[in-house]
């Protein structure tokens, strides 16, 4: 999980960057879902949208679920989950459930005619069940290895480990007792993943600073790469 080439800082921050903008965008979405006029009735898969505003979400809803994988992916770059028993255990299994959730948010689409009490949509709910469960988890278990690896100070060192409370607590509560508060816990954990895109750029500057990038003739020269706000 060590960063091994002298350009990978720019892989972290490009991922990153794809991670801060889906938490916020993901967690933007969230909040619209709260306050649009419904469409269709409340037991019907695609409430509160109709089936073609549901489709396009969903489209959407993946497609920000990749770049939510690339941060989770750029985490193990880093290094800051040490080599422990605990980082190759958490990572993979995180990894694979978020791309589970990608992969589940475009088969959404099939069910969008339905009641939420079709076999389909059970189905559907079980699969994101699963995997709510499986990557709340390995963020936790990931969360201890970056506070065991003390590679990363301050903030930074907790937000994976509060991705992963945040799953259980309130995420899943909110998901069983009101479609309101579901987006608005859903929104939360957006941004706690924006914050990690923000602690991976964050990085990755750190990173250029105290390894040159190669110049034309093969001599360090600091990276143009501008540097994020504090």
């Amino acid at each position: 999980m060590k960063t091994q080439n002298p350009h990978s800082f720019i892989t972290i921050r490009a991922a990153g960057m794809l991670c801060f903008w889906a938490g916020v965008l993901g967690a933007a979405s969230g909040l619209l879902l709260a306050f649009v006029q419904p469409a269709v009735p409340e037991n019907q898969w695609s409430y509160p949208l109709n089936v073609t505003a549901f489709s396009a979400i969903q489209v959407w809803f993946s497609l920000q679920h990749v770049g939510l994988l690339l941060g989770l992916l750029a985490l193990g770059w880093t290094g800051v989950l040490g080599q422990s028993t605990l980082a190759r255990i958490g990572h993979p299994v995180a990894v694979a459930s978020m791309l589970g959730f990608a992969v589940t948010e475009l088969a959404a689409i099939l069910a969008a005619n339905d009641t939420k009490d079709s076999p389909l949509v059970g189905l559907l709910g079980a699969s994101y069940g699963v995997f709510s469960l499986l990557l709340g988890a390995a963020l936790v278990v990931e969360g201890i290895a970056v506070l065991r690896a003390r590679v990363w100070q301050g903030w930074r060192r907790w937000i994976p480990l509060a991705l992963g409370v945040w799953v259980f607590v309130p995420m899943l509560p909110a998901l069983a007792l009101s479609f309101t508060g579901a987006r608005f816990a859903i929104a939360g954990w957006m941004l706690l993943f924006a914050a990690l895109g923000w602690a991976l750029m964050r990085h990755a500057e750190g990173t250029a600073r105290k390894n040159p990038e190669p110049g034309p003739e093969g001599r360090g020269q600091r990276s143009s790469l501008p540097n994020p706000a504090p």
